[in-house]
């Protein structure tokens, strides 16, 4: 394909990140934006100790350590909240570097209900892969005059709107180095899993309850699959999430990887997926495409 048709059909605009530090005085130090920058903030407590027979003093500080993730407010998927010690980020900046050369800049395709984080994994993945992010509902979007998903689906219907995500799907397939977040529906069509397959999927799946409350936290509006359903917002969105996962979890199960939070969260001892931050869950996204490719190099070497 073109690069400049490309180009002018969708732009990517990547957001870096930094490392710094923020003692009293602030002092930022800055590395290659396309590694994974942390912001470190910490407090000094200065202690002097003289000495009689000396004239000089020695220090003693002590310090506390905070860490975010820039332009995630160290975060949510969706609606949970939760800090992301740094340990995570030198773990997930540690992954990236492993699985990196083993991509050849494969895209990165993530896929599941609703609600799962998505975006919000997505973008820490392009950032510490250093890939572009992409969201395939906002490719549409801006392909149909700018309207939103949900007046697409009310002016045009859902066919109209699948065609233009197949067609989306398959311009994606011709490029490289971009983690691409799809529509909860994109997995419906055995046509896109043609064009997904050219890089390496991964499914988000989350408990259908903790997709219904971060859903029915923000409200449905967004969502035409689930804005005219009755009933107060809980009981509706969950309804309507426990049919189209019924429909649609043999189709996610065509993923490469599959990213399990109630896994994820089992191992870690918690009972709540929406305690997981965004790095915990991509840092097991990475492990699960780290698994996959390592199992395509083990079939290669033994054909």
């Amino acid at each position: 394909m073109d690069a400049k048709a490309v180009q002018t059909w969708f732009q990517f605009q990547p957001k870096n990140l930094f490392v710094g530090t923020k003692p009293s005085s602030s002092v930022t130090l800055s590395r290659n934006p396309k590694n994974l920058r942390v912001i470190v903030s910490f407090k000094l407590n200065q202690h002097h100790h003289a000495r009689p027979s000396k004239i000089c003093r020695r220090t003693t500080t002590s310090f506390e350590l905070s860490s975010s993730y820039h332009d995630l407010p160290a975060s949510t998927v969706e609606s949970g909240s939760c800090r992301a010690p740094v340990d995570e980020q030198l773990v997930l900046k540690n992954k990236s570097q492993d699985i990196r050369p083993r991509l050849n800049g494969r895209c990165i395709y993530l896929v599941g209900m609703m609600g799962s984080g998505k975006t919000t994994v997505g973008k820490v993945l392009s950032q510490v892969l250093g890939y572009s992010f992409c969201d395939c509902d906002s490719l549409i979007e801006e392909e149909v005059g700018g309207n939103s998903v949900a007046d697409i689906f009310k002016h045009h219907g859902e066919a109209f709107f699948r065609d233009k995500e197949t067609e989306a799907l398959q311009k994606l397939s011709l490029m490289h180095r971009l983690v691409i977040s799809t529509g909860g529906g994109a997995v419906t069509r055995p046509i896109n899993w043609k064009y997904m397959h050219k890089g390496v999927s991964v499914w988000l799946d989350v408990p259908v309850e903790a997709l219904a409350q971060r859903i029915a936290a923000v409200g449905t509006n967004s969502r035409p699959l689930l804005h005219y359903e009755a009933g107060d917002a809980y009981t509706r969105t969950f309804m309507r999430l426990s049919a189209l996962f019924e429909e649609r979890s043999e189709a996610y199960a065509n993923a490469n990887t599959r990213v399990s939070l109630e896994n994820i969260a089992a191992k870690l001892g918690q009972g709540d997926v929406s305690s997981l931050s965004p790095i915990t869950i991509a840092i097991e996204a990475l492990e699960q495409i780290e698994g996959f490719v390592k199992g395509e190099d083990g079939c290669y070497a033994g054909s």
